[in-house]
Protein backbone atom coordinates (compact mmCIF):
# COMPACT_ATOMS: atom_id res chain seq x y z
CA UNK A 1 0.00 0.00 0.00
CA UNK A 2 1.45 2.84 -1.10
CA UNK A 3 1.94 6.08 1.77
CA UNK A 4 1.14 9.54 0.75
CA UNK A 5 3.98 11.87 2.33
CA UNK A 6 2.80 14.98 4.12
CA UNK A 7 4.67 18.23 3.66
CA UNK A 8 5.39 21.50 4.75
CA UNK A 9 8.79 23.62 5.52
CA UNK A 10 10.56 22.46 8.55
CA UNK A 11 12.84 24.68 10.53
CA UNK A 12 16.00 22.00 9.45
CA UNK A 13 14.76 20.82 6.23
CA UNK A 14 16.85 23.67 3.83
CA UNK A 15 19.51 21.59 3.47
CA UNK A 16 18.12 18.53 2.53
CA UNK A 17 16.27 20.38 -0.85
CA UNK A 18 13.36 20.42 -1.82
CA UNK A 19 13.18 16.30 -3.29
CA UNK A 20 13.78 14.77 -0.34
CA UNK A 21 11.31 12.34 0.38
CA UNK A 22 10.05 11.47 4.04
CA UNK A 23 10.06 7.87 5.35
CA UNK A 24 7.54 6.36 7.65
CA UNK A 25 9.48 7.19 10.37
CA UNK A 26 9.74 10.93 10.19
CA UNK A 27 6.27 11.71 10.70
CA UNK A 28 6.88 15.22 12.17
CA UNK A 29 8.21 15.83 9.27
CA UNK A 30 6.95 18.53 6.61
CA UNK A 31 8.15 19.19 2.85
CA UNK A 32 7.75 22.36 1.40
CA UNK A 33 6.45 21.35 -2.06
CA UNK A 34 3.15 21.02 -0.70
CA UNK A 35 2.48 23.63 1.82
CA UNK A 36 2.47 27.47 1.52
CA UNK A 37 5.81 28.80 1.44
CA UNK A 38 5.40 30.52 4.93
CA UNK A 39 4.73 27.79 6.75
CA UNK A 40 7.33 25.77 9.58
CA UNK A 41 7.19 24.59 12.52
CA UNK A 42 7.37 26.87 15.56
CA UNK A 43 9.64 25.96 19.21
CA UNK A 44 6.56 24.33 20.79
CA UNK A 45 6.26 22.05 17.61
CA UNK A 46 3.45 23.81 16.58
CA UNK A 47 2.84 24.78 12.66
CA UNK A 48 3.01 28.42 11.97
CA UNK A 49 2.04 30.07 8.83
CA UNK A 50 2.56 33.64 8.12
CA UNK A 51 4.28 33.81 11.93
CA UNK A 52 0.89 32.81 13.30
CA UNK A 53 0.45 29.45 14.98
CA UNK A 54 -2.50 26.93 14.15
CA UNK A 55 -3.17 26.74 17.93
CA UNK A 56 -4.00 30.74 18.03
CA UNK A 57 -5.63 30.31 14.81
CA UNK A 58 -8.23 27.41 16.05
CA UNK A 59 -8.82 29.33 19.19
CA UNK A 60 -9.58 32.32 17.29
CA UNK A 61 -11.06 30.46 14.08
CA UNK A 62 -12.02 27.51 15.51
CA UNK A 63 -12.10 24.16 13.21
CA UNK A 64 -12.05 23.11 10.24
CA UNK A 65 -10.88 26.30 8.36
CA UNK A 66 -10.01 26.75 5.24
CA UNK A 67 -5.84 28.68 6.31
CA UNK A 68 -4.86 30.99 3.40
CA UNK A 69 -1.21 32.30 2.90
CA UNK A 70 -1.83 35.56 1.06
CA UNK A 71 1.70 36.14 0.24
CA UNK A 72 2.15 32.70 -1.54
CA UNK A 73 -0.91 32.88 -3.11
CA UNK A 74 0.37 36.68 -4.39
CA UNK A 75 4.04 35.45 -5.35
CA UNK A 76 2.06 32.43 -7.75
CA UNK A 77 0.41 34.96 -9.29
CA UNK A 78 3.25 36.94 -10.05
CA UNK A 79 5.48 33.96 -11.35
CA UNK A 80 2.74 33.35 -13.62
CA UNK A 81 2.80 36.81 -15.08
CA UNK A 82 6.54 36.87 -14.99
CA UNK A 83 7.03 33.40 -17.09
CA UNK A 84 3.98 34.30 -19.33
CA UNK A 85 4.85 37.94 -20.22
CA UNK A 86 3.30 39.13 -22.94
CA UNK A 87 0.06 37.25 -22.30
CA UNK A 88 -2.62 37.38 -20.68
CA UNK A 89 -3.23 35.07 -17.49
CA UNK A 90 -6.57 34.59 -16.36
CA UNK A 91 -6.78 33.31 -12.95
CA UNK A 92 -9.65 30.49 -12.81
CA UNK A 93 -12.42 31.48 -10.45
CA UNK A 94 -14.30 28.42 -10.29
CA UNK A 95 -10.79 27.27 -8.09
CA UNK A 96 -11.45 29.23 -5.40
CA UNK A 97 -13.34 32.70 -5.48
CA UNK A 98 -14.33 35.33 -2.74
CA UNK A 99 -14.32 38.89 -3.13
CA UNK A 100 -10.69 39.34 -1.27
CA UNK A 101 -9.52 36.90 -3.87
CA UNK A 102 -10.64 39.04 -7.24
CA UNK A 103 -8.92 41.84 -5.52
CA UNK A 104 -5.81 39.81 -4.66
CA UNK A 105 -5.61 39.01 -8.42
CA UNK A 106 -6.46 42.02 -9.75
CA UNK A 107 -3.81 43.80 -7.81
CA UNK A 108 -0.83 40.93 -9.25
CA UNK A 109 -2.25 41.81 -12.78
CA UNK A 110 -4.10 39.12 -13.53
CA UNK A 111 -7.33 38.78 -15.57
CA UNK A 112 -10.05 36.74 -14.52
CA UNK A 113 -12.22 33.75 -15.85
CA UNK A 114 -15.70 33.27 -14.53
CA UNK A 115 -18.20 30.26 -15.59
CA UNK A 116 -21.69 31.10 -13.53
CA UNK A 117 -23.45 34.55 -13.20
CA UNK A 118 -23.05 34.03 -9.51
CA UNK A 119 -19.26 34.22 -10.26
CA UNK A 120 -19.35 37.23 -12.82
CA UNK A 121 -21.69 38.97 -9.49
CA UNK A 122 -18.44 38.33 -7.29
CA UNK A 123 -15.98 39.70 -9.56
CA UNK A 124 -18.25 42.83 -10.63
CA UNK A 125 -18.86 43.61 -6.73
CA UNK A 126 -15.19 43.54 -6.02
CA UNK A 127 -14.51 46.28 -8.38
CA UNK A 128 -12.88 43.61 -11.05
CA UNK A 129 -12.68 45.91 -14.45
CA UNK A 130 -15.27 43.99 -16.78
CA UNK A 131 -12.39 44.30 -20.08
CA UNK A 132 -10.67 41.96 -17.64
CA UNK A 133 -13.20 39.23 -17.18
CA UNK A 134 -13.72 36.20 -19.57
CA UNK A 135 -16.85 34.00 -19.42
CA UNK A 136 -17.33 30.40 -19.71
CA UNK A 137 -20.01 28.18 -19.57
CA UNK A 138 -21.46 25.21 -21.91
CA UNK A 139 -25.37 26.67 -21.02
CA UNK A 140 -25.49 30.19 -19.80
CA UNK A 141 -28.59 31.78 -19.68
CA UNK A 142 -30.10 34.51 -21.36
CA UNK A 143 -29.95 36.64 -18.47
CA UNK A 144 -26.40 35.26 -17.88
CA UNK A 145 -25.48 36.37 -20.96
CA UNK A 146 -27.12 39.94 -20.98
CA UNK A 147 -25.71 40.59 -17.92
CA UNK A 148 -22.58 40.20 -19.61
CA UNK A 149 -22.53 42.18 -22.48
CA UNK A 150 -24.63 45.29 -20.44
CA UNK A 151 -21.27 45.00 -17.70
CA UNK A 152 -18.79 45.42 -21.13
CA UNK A 153 -17.13 41.69 -19.83
CA UNK A 154 -14.09 41.75 -22.19
CA UNK A 155 -14.97 38.58 -23.71
CA UNK A 156 -17.66 35.61 -23.77
CA UNK A 157 -16.44 32.12 -24.73
CA UNK A 158 -19.29 30.95 -27.29
CA UNK A 159 -19.82 26.91 -26.44
CA UNK A 160 -22.61 26.17 -28.75
CA UNK A 161 -24.88 27.38 -31.67
CA UNK A 162 -27.44 27.93 -29.15
CA UNK A 163 -25.90 30.32 -27.35
CA UNK A 164 -24.28 32.19 -30.48
CA UNK A 165 -28.37 32.48 -31.28
CA UNK A 166 -28.79 33.64 -27.94
CA UNK A 167 -25.72 36.34 -27.70
CA UNK A 168 -26.54 37.65 -31.47
CA UNK A 169 -29.78 38.36 -30.62
CA UNK A 170 -28.80 40.18 -27.69
CA UNK A 171 -26.19 42.17 -28.96
CA UNK A 172 -28.68 43.46 -31.67
CA UNK A 173 -31.05 44.38 -29.07
CA UNK A 174 -28.51 46.09 -26.99
CA UNK A 175 -26.38 47.80 -30.32
CA UNK A 176 -23.46 46.26 -28.86
CA UNK A 177 -20.32 44.12 -30.70
CA UNK A 178 -19.32 41.46 -27.86
CA UNK A 179 -15.68 40.08 -28.42
CA UNK A 180 -15.89 36.51 -28.03
CA UNK A 181 -13.93 33.28 -28.24
CA UNK A 182 -15.02 29.83 -29.31
CA UNK A 183 -14.20 26.48 -27.13
CA UNK A 184 -12.84 24.14 -29.54
CA UNK A 185 -13.22 20.49 -28.20
CA UNK A 186 -10.01 19.16 -29.60
CA UNK A 187 -9.68 15.60 -29.17
CA UNK A 188 -6.97 15.37 -27.03
CA UNK A 189 -6.97 12.67 -23.94
CA UNK A 190 -5.59 14.49 -21.40
CA UNK A 191 -4.00 12.05 -18.71
CA UNK A 192 -6.20 12.92 -15.69
CA UNK A 193 -8.97 11.92 -14.08
CA UNK A 194 -12.30 11.52 -16.24
CA UNK A 195 -14.40 13.71 -15.36
CA UNK A 196 -11.92 16.24 -15.33
CA UNK A 197 -10.87 15.92 -18.69
CA UNK A 198 -12.71 18.08 -21.18
CA UNK A 199 -11.48 18.28 -24.45
CA UNK A 200 -11.91 14.54 -25.66
CA UNK A 201 -15.03 14.28 -27.86
CA UNK A 202 -17.52 12.79 -25.67
CA UNK A 203 -18.17 15.54 -23.20
CA UNK A 204 -20.01 18.71 -23.04
CA UNK A 205 -17.99 21.27 -23.91
CA UNK A 206 -16.97 22.89 -26.82
CA UNK A 207 -17.89 22.56 -30.72
CA UNK A 208 -16.02 19.78 -32.23
CA UNK A 209 -12.96 19.78 -34.71
CA UNK A 210 -12.99 16.39 -35.65
CA UNK A 211 -16.91 16.94 -36.84
CA UNK A 212 -16.46 20.18 -38.27
CA UNK A 213 -18.71 22.00 -36.08
CA UNK A 214 -15.94 24.20 -34.89
CA UNK A 215 -15.47 25.33 -38.13
CA UNK A 216 -19.25 26.49 -39.30
CA UNK A 217 -19.75 27.78 -36.39
CA UNK A 218 -16.61 30.26 -36.95
CA UNK A 219 -17.70 31.24 -40.39
CA UNK A 220 -21.03 31.44 -39.24
CA UNK A 221 -20.11 34.12 -36.48
CA UNK A 222 -17.68 35.63 -39.06
CA UNK A 223 -20.43 35.98 -41.61
CA UNK A 224 -23.10 37.50 -39.47
CA UNK A 225 -20.81 40.07 -38.31
CA UNK A 226 -22.66 41.30 -35.14
CA UNK A 227 -20.41 39.26 -33.05
CA UNK A 228 -16.80 40.34 -32.50
CA UNK A 229 -14.91 37.00 -33.08
CA UNK A 230 -11.56 37.53 -31.66
CA UNK A 231 -10.20 33.80 -31.41
CA UNK A 232 -10.11 30.32 -30.46
CA UNK A 233 -10.27 28.62 -26.88
CA UNK A 234 -9.35 25.17 -25.56
CA UNK A 235 -9.04 23.75 -22.67
CA UNK A 236 -8.09 19.81 -22.28
CA UNK A 237 -8.68 19.40 -18.05
CA UNK A 238 -7.23 19.54 -15.17
CA UNK A 239 -4.73 18.23 -12.59
CA UNK A 240 -2.22 17.34 -15.67
CA UNK A 241 1.50 17.05 -15.86
CA UNK A 242 1.93 15.83 -19.15
CA UNK A 243 2.43 18.85 -21.50
CA UNK A 244 2.05 17.09 -24.57
CA UNK A 245 -1.55 17.68 -24.45
CA UNK A 246 -0.85 20.98 -24.57
CA UNK A 247 1.30 20.35 -27.63
CA UNK A 248 -1.22 18.34 -29.76
CA UNK A 249 -4.27 20.64 -28.07
CA UNK A 250 -2.20 23.76 -29.80
CA UNK A 251 -1.55 22.75 -32.90
CA UNK A 252 -5.07 21.67 -33.49
CA UNK A 253 -6.30 25.14 -32.88
CA UNK A 254 -3.95 26.79 -34.90
CA UNK A 255 -4.71 24.32 -37.66
CA UNK A 256 -8.52 25.48 -37.67
CA UNK A 257 -7.27 29.13 -37.52
CA UNK A 258 -5.58 28.68 -40.61
CA UNK A 259 -8.52 27.38 -41.92
CA UNK A 260 -10.64 30.02 -41.02
CA UNK A 261 -8.17 32.79 -42.73
CA UNK A 262 -7.56 30.33 -45.65
CA UNK A 263 -11.91 29.74 -45.93
CA UNK A 264 -12.51 33.94 -45.15
CA UNK A 265 -9.40 35.93 -45.34
CA UNK A 266 -9.48 37.03 -41.65
CA UNK A 267 -6.69 36.07 -39.02
CA UNK A 268 -7.79 35.98 -35.40
CA UNK A 269 -5.99 37.98 -32.98
CA UNK A 270 -5.90 35.71 -29.68
CA UNK A 271 -5.43 31.80 -28.53
CA UNK A 272 -6.27 30.53 -25.25
CA UNK A 273 -4.93 27.04 -23.89
CA UNK A 274 -6.78 26.62 -21.20
CA UNK A 275 -5.44 26.03 -17.77
CA UNK A 276 -5.35 22.47 -15.79
CA UNK A 277 -1.76 23.16 -14.62
CA UNK A 278 -1.18 20.14 -11.94
CA UNK A 279 0.12 20.56 -8.62
CA UNK A 280 1.57 18.37 -5.82
CA UNK A 281 -1.24 16.61 -3.52
CA UNK A 282 2.03 14.32 -2.00
CA UNK A 283 5.66 13.70 -3.01
CA UNK A 284 4.34 11.39 -5.93
CA UNK A 285 3.41 14.48 -7.94
CA UNK A 286 6.04 16.89 -9.99
CA UNK A 287 4.70 19.73 -11.45
CA UNK A 288 6.33 21.74 -13.82
CA UNK A 289 7.12 25.37 -12.75
CA UNK A 290 5.15 28.24 -14.66
CA UNK A 291 8.87 29.02 -16.36
CA UNK A 292 9.18 25.94 -17.84
CA UNK A 293 5.02 25.45 -18.91
CA UNK A 294 6.04 28.91 -20.23
CA UNK A 295 8.69 28.23 -22.43
CA UNK A 296 7.10 24.64 -23.73
CA UNK A 297 4.09 26.13 -24.83
CA UNK A 298 5.36 28.92 -26.18
CA UNK A 299 7.60 27.48 -28.27
CA UNK A 300 5.18 24.78 -29.69
CA UNK A 301 2.61 28.16 -31.06
CA UNK A 302 5.53 29.82 -32.53
CA UNK A 303 6.83 26.72 -34.46
CA UNK A 304 3.32 26.24 -35.46
CA UNK A 305 2.21 29.45 -36.54
CA UNK A 306 5.39 29.88 -38.21
CA UNK A 307 4.58 26.38 -40.06
CA UNK A 308 1.34 28.06 -40.99
CA UNK A 309 2.43 30.91 -41.71
CA UNK A 310 0.03 32.59 -39.12
CA UNK A 311 1.17 35.92 -37.43
CA UNK A 312 1.24 35.04 -33.80
CA UNK A 313 -1.95 35.46 -31.83
CA UNK A 314 -1.79 36.78 -28.33
CA UNK A 315 -1.63 33.87 -25.91
CA UNK A 316 -4.26 33.78 -22.75
CA UNK A 317 -3.80 31.02 -20.06
CA UNK A 318 -6.05 30.20 -17.36
CA UNK A 319 -4.61 29.04 -14.27
CA UNK A 320 -6.49 28.30 -11.01
CA UNK A 321 -5.82 24.93 -8.75
CA UNK A 322 -1.80 26.03 -9.61
CA UNK A 323 -2.06 29.65 -8.38
CA UNK A 324 -4.59 29.04 -5.06
CA UNK A 325 -4.52 25.33 -4.35
CA UNK A 326 -0.80 24.87 -2.74
CA UNK A 327 -1.87 28.20 -1.21
CA UNK A 328 -4.68 26.86 1.25
CA UNK A 329 -4.37 24.38 4.18
CA UNK A 330 -6.90 22.92 5.78
CA UNK A 331 -6.97 22.75 9.75
CA UNK A 332 -9.10 20.30 11.64
CA UNK A 333 -9.53 18.90 15.13
CA UNK A 334 -9.57 15.19 15.81
CA UNK A 335 -12.42 14.00 17.48
CA UNK A 336 -11.79 10.29 17.73
CA UNK A 337 -9.17 7.63 17.06
CA UNK A 338 -10.76 3.83 16.18
CA UNK A 339 -8.13 0.86 15.81
CA UNK A 340 -10.30 -1.90 13.98
CA UNK A 341 -9.35 -4.83 14.90
CA UNK A 342 -5.32 -4.14 13.43
CA UNK A 343 -6.33 -3.69 9.90
CA UNK A 344 -6.87 -0.11 10.14
CA UNK A 345 -6.58 2.93 12.24
CA UNK A 346 -9.16 5.53 11.54
CA UNK A 347 -8.37 9.06 12.79
CA UNK A 348 -11.57 11.15 12.68
CA UNK A 349 -11.98 15.06 12.33
CA UNK A 350 -14.61 17.31 12.72
CA UNK A 351 -15.31 18.24 9.22
CA UNK A 352 -15.26 15.94 6.00
CA UNK A 353 -16.85 15.39 2.97
CA UNK A 354 -18.64 18.53 3.02
CA UNK A 355 -15.78 20.82 3.21
CA UNK A 356 -13.87 18.48 0.65
CA UNK A 357 -15.73 16.49 -1.26
CA UNK A 358 -12.65 15.65 -3.74
CA UNK A 359 -11.94 12.38 -2.23
CA UNK A 360 -14.89 10.98 -2.04
CA UNK A 361 -16.13 12.32 -5.80
CA UNK A 362 -13.12 10.46 -7.94
CA UNK A 363 -10.49 9.68 -5.52
CA UNK A 364 -8.52 12.93 -4.97
CA UNK A 365 -4.89 12.25 -2.91
CA UNK A 366 -3.89 14.42 -0.01
CA UNK A 367 -1.61 14.30 2.85
CA UNK A 368 -1.70 15.16 6.46
CA UNK A 369 0.04 15.73 9.45
CA UNK A 370 -0.32 16.36 13.01
CA UNK A 371 -0.19 20.31 13.17
CA UNK A 372 -0.49 21.59 17.03
CA UNK A 373 2.92 19.36 18.05
CA UNK A 374 5.35 17.01 17.39
CA UNK A 375 5.63 13.40 18.53
CA UNK A 376 8.03 10.83 19.77
CA UNK A 377 5.57 8.35 18.66
CA UNK A 378 6.36 5.46 16.07
CA UNK A 379 4.56 5.66 12.87
CA UNK A 380 1.08 4.09 12.06
CA UNK A 381 -0.77 3.82 9.07
CA UNK A 382 -3.86 5.78 9.64
CA UNK A 383 -6.98 6.84 7.30
CA UNK A 384 -8.37 10.41 8.02
CA UNK A 385 -12.34 10.53 8.05
CA UNK A 386 -14.68 12.63 8.45
CA UNK A 387 -17.77 13.31 10.49
CA UNK A 388 -20.48 12.26 7.99
CA UNK A 389 -22.71 9.97 7.83
CA UNK A 390 -21.31 8.08 4.76
CA UNK A 391 -18.45 5.22 5.25
CA UNK A 392 -16.89 7.24 1.63
CA UNK A 393 -16.36 10.41 3.83
CA UNK A 394 -12.60 10.06 3.84
CA UNK A 395 -10.05 13.06 3.32
CA UNK A 396 -7.24 11.12 3.09
CA UNK A 397 -7.33 7.61 2.61
CA UNK A 398 -3.40 6.50 3.94
CA UNK A 399 -1.06 8.53 5.92
CA UNK A 400 1.67 7.92 8.19
CA UNK A 401 0.47 9.54 12.03
CA UNK A 402 2.04 9.23 15.07
CA UNK A 403 0.93 6.32 17.33
CA UNK A 404 -0.08 8.71 20.04
CA UNK A 405 -2.46 10.60 17.84
CA UNK A 406 -5.01 11.64 19.78
CA UNK A 407 -8.53 13.24 20.37
CA UNK A 408 -7.96 17.61 20.62
CA UNK A 409 -4.69 17.20 18.44
CA UNK A 410 -5.06 19.42 15.35
CA UNK A 411 -4.45 17.71 12.02
CA UNK A 412 -3.45 20.25 8.78
CA UNK A 413 -4.31 18.67 5.11
CA UNK A 414 -2.35 20.63 2.47
CA UNK A 415 -3.22 21.70 -1.17
CA UNK A 416 -7.18 22.62 -0.29
CA UNK A 417 -6.98 25.63 -2.08
CA UNK A 418 -8.56 24.72 -5.22
CA UNK A 419 -12.07 23.56 -5.91
CA UNK A 420 -12.40 22.45 -1.63
CA UNK A 421 -14.79 25.96 -0.53
CA UNK A 422 -15.90 26.43 -4.23
CA UNK A 423 -17.56 22.66 -4.03
CA UNK A 424 -18.36 22.64 -0.38
CA UNK A 425 -21.55 21.57 0.58
CA UNK A 426 -24.10 21.53 4.00
CA UNK A 427 -24.50 17.49 3.96
CA UNK A 428 -25.70 16.33 7.14
CA UNK A 429 -26.66 19.98 7.57
CA UNK A 430 -23.13 21.29 8.88
CA UNK A 431 -22.23 24.98 8.42
CA UNK A 432 -19.27 25.41 5.65
CA UNK A 433 -16.27 26.64 7.54
CA UNK A 434 -14.30 30.20 7.24
CA UNK A 435 -11.69 31.21 4.73
CA UNK A 436 -8.85 32.70 7.38
CA UNK A 437 -6.15 34.66 4.96
CA UNK A 438 -2.77 35.36 7.12
CA UNK A 439 -0.31 37.68 5.72
CA UNK A 440 2.97 39.17 7.79
CA UNK A 441 1.66 37.87 11.05
CA UNK A 442 -1.77 39.42 10.84
CA UNK A 443 -4.78 37.24 10.20
CA UNK A 444 -8.54 38.47 8.62
CA UNK A 445 -11.66 36.27 7.95
CA UNK A 446 -12.19 36.89 3.89
CA UNK A 447 -15.09 34.28 3.82
CA UNK A 448 -16.86 33.86 7.84
CA UNK A 449 -18.13 30.94 8.65
CA UNK A 450 -21.64 29.49 8.37
CA UNK A 451 -23.68 29.36 11.48
CA UNK A 452 -27.09 27.41 12.22
CA UNK A 453 -28.81 30.41 11.81
CA UNK A 454 -27.92 30.71 7.84
CA UNK A 455 -29.00 27.16 7.77
CA UNK A 456 -32.51 27.92 8.95
CA UNK A 457 -32.66 31.39 7.57
CA UNK A 458 -33.33 29.10 3.78
CA UNK A 459 -35.88 27.09 5.52
CA UNK A 460 -39.10 28.72 5.19
CA UNK A 461 -41.22 25.82 5.50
Amino acid sequence: MRAHEAGALHGELGSRGPGWLRTPEDVNVILPQLWPTSVARAADGALAIGGVSVRELAERFGTPAYILDENDMRERCRDFVAAFAGCDVYYAGKAFLCRAVVRIIAEEGLHLDVCTGGELATALSAGMPPERIGFHGNNKSVAELTRAVEAGVGRIIVDSFHEIERLTAIARDLGTRPGVLLRVTVGVEAHTHEFIATAHEDQKFGFSLAGGTALEAALRIVDDGVLDLRGLHSHIGSQIFDTSGFEVSARRVLGLQAQIRDARGVELPELDLGGGFGIAYTTQDDPAAPSDLAKRIDKIVADECEALRLALPRLSIEPGRAIVGPAVFTLYEVGTVKDVDGIRTYVSVDGGMSDNIRAALYGATYSATVASRVSPAPPILARVVGKHCESGDVVVKDEFLPADVQPGDLLAVPGTGAYCRSMASNYNHVPRPPVVAVRDGQTRVIVRRETEDDLLALDVG
